[in-house]
C-alpha cells in the first residue's frame, strides 16, 4: 500500500526530527523515517553525548514549531563567549578575550543542550502532532521522481509518495547519493573527544575555546549536576592522541585535561563517559534536486567550532519553511526547491570555509604559528566595530 503525504524527511537525527516538528506545526501531512532507533537516555548505550548550542536566530524557529517551551528548562545559557590562547611554552593562558553578548543583544548568545536530550524532546513533541509519522527503523532506499510527486521505496519495501523529499540524512545521505550531488570533504586527520565534566568554580554562563594545538578545547555550560558547577567538553585532538587519551585510566585522563584546559576552571572531574567523533568539512555541489532538498548533514559539515554545526541547519529550515509557506499547495514545487538552494548555498559555502581556515589555525603546533594567531586575536578584539561584527556574524545575523 502506497502512502500518500506532502514531505517525506529521510533522517531522524536533531535536524530531521526538528524539521518533521516545523512542517507538522504547520499543518502539513509528514513521515519522517531514520534507519537507527534514537537513543534518548543520557547512559545508554550509543547515546550522543554532545551538546549543542541553540544561537538566538534558532530559538524562533524552535519556539514556532512547538519545542522551545519543552527544551528552555533544560538549558544552560551562554552569556560570553571566551577566547583563550594558550601557545606559549607552557600550557598557560597568554590571552584571553571575552565576546559578551550584552555588546549586541539584550539576551544571550544562546542556549546549550545535550544532543540526546534534544532527541528525546522533539521525539515527545511529535507524538502531539497528528499529521506526522515517524517511523524509526526505517530508512530511505529509493526514488522515482514524477511532475507531480517523488515516489520513495523506503528499506521495509512500502512506498511513499511525497510532494518534498527532504534529505536530513548525515554525511553519508542516501538521497544525495539518489540524486547524483557530489560533495567537496576536506580532512584533518583529528577526532574529537565529547564528555562532561565537574568542577569547583560557577561557569558563570561562560563558554570557553582554549586554543594550544591540535584543535580547541572547548567548555560549554551545562546546568549544574547535584548542586556542582558542570560543562561540556569537546575536545580535537590529532586521531592518534585522541586514541592515547581515551585509553587512559580516569585519574589520568582527569589529569590530561585539566592541563590541556589551561586550568582555568581548576581541577576538572569526569562525570560521564567519553564518546569519539571524526572531524571532517564537508560541503554538497547543490542543496536541491526535483522536488527533493538537502540540509544539514548532507549538504554540510563543519568541525564544532563557533556553535556553527545545528544552527547552520536550522537556518536551513528557516529558509526552506518560508518557502514552503509561499507555495503550500505544492512544497515540492521547482521554485521552492531552487529558491532554497541559492538562498543557502552561498551563506553555507562562506560558513564552511571560515570554519575550515579557524581549525586549520587552532591546529597549529609551530611557535611562530601560535604567536601569530595570538595576534590575530588580539588586532580582532581590540578593534570595537569588527569585535561586535564578528559576534553578528557568528549568530547568523545578516
Amino acid at each position: 500500500m502506497r502512502q500518500t503525504v506532502d514531505i517525506l524527511i529521510s533522517g531522524g537525527g536533531v535536524a530531521g526530527l526538528a524539521s518533521a516538528c516545523v512542517f507538522g506545526a504547520q499543518g502539513f501531512r509528514v513521515v519522517c523515517v531514520e534507519p537507527t532507533i534514537p537513543v534518548t537516555e543520557a547512559e545508554a548505550d550509543g547515546a550522543d553525548l554532545r551538546t549543542t548550542a541553540i544561537l538566538q536566530p534558532s530559538v524562533r524557529v524552535l519556539a514556532d514549531a512547538g519545542l522551545w517551551a519543552r527544551l528552555a528548562p533544560h538549558a544552560a545559557a551562554l552569556q560570553v563567549m571566551r577566547i583563550v590562547d594558550a601557545g606559549g611554552d607552557a600550557p598557560v593562558a597568554r590571552k584571553t578575550k571575552d565576546f559578551d553578548a550584552a555588546d549586541i543583544s539584550d539576551a544571550p548568545f544562546g542556549w546549550n543542550l545535550p544532543n540526546w536530550l534534544l532527541r528525546r524532546e522533539m521525539m515527545a513533541r511529535l507524538t502531539e502532532l497528528p499529521d506526522v509519522s515517524f517511523r524509526p527503523g526505517v530508512g530511505f532506499s529509493r526514488m522515482l521522481v514524477r511532475d507531480d510527486a517523488a515516489l520513495v521505496t523506503l528499506t521495509d519495501g512500502t512506498q511513499v509518495a511525497a510532494r518534498l523529499v527532504i534529505g536530513a540524512d548525515g554525511r553519508n545521505s542516501p538521497l544525495r547519493e539518489a540524486l547524483g550531488i557530489g560533495v567537496r570533504t576536506f580532512r584533518y586527520g583529528q577526532k574529537a573527544l565529547a564528555f562532561a565534566v565537574a568542577h569547583d568554580p560557577a561557569h558563570e554562563n561562560v563558554s570557553t575555546e582554549v586554543h594550544r594545538s591540535g584543535g580547541p578545547f572547548t567548555l560549554v555550560p551545562l546546568p549544574d549536576r547535584d548542586g556542582t558547577p558542570a560543562s561540556a567538553v569537546v575536545w580535537m585532538e590529532t586521531g592518534p592522541e585522541v586514541d592515547r587519551l581515551l585509553a587512559l585510566p580516569v585519574p589520568a585522563f582527569e589529569a590530561e585535561m585539566t592541563t590541556r584546559s589551561a586550568g582555568i576552571l581548576g581541577p576538572l572531574r569526569l562525570i560521564s563517559r567519553r564518546s569519539v567523533w571524526p572531524i571532517i568539512s564537508q560541503i554538497a555541489d547543490r542543496m536541491s534536486g526535483r522536488r527533493s532538498v538537502l540540509m544539514a548533514e548532507a549538504a554540510h559539515v563543519v568541525p564544532p567550532i563557533g556553535a556553527q554545526g545545528l544552527n547552520m541547519s536550522l537556518a536551513d529550515l528557516d529558509c526552506l519553511s518560508d518557502l514552503v509557506a509561499q507555495h503550500r499547495d505544492d512544497p515540492g514545487a521547482q521554485s521552492v526547491t531552487d529558491g532554497y538552494h541559492r538562498k543557502r548555498h552561498l551563506d553555507v559555502q562562506a560558513r564552511v570555509t571560515g570554519i575550515d581556515l579557524l581549525n586549520r589555525a587552532s591546529m597549529t603546533g609551530l611557535p611562530a604559528l601560535r604567536d601569530l594567531r595570538a595576534g590575530a586575536l588580539d588586532a580582532l578584539y581590540s578593534a570595537g566595530p569588527v569585535r561586535k561584527l564578528l559576534m553578528r556574524a557568528g549568530l547568523g545575523a545578516q
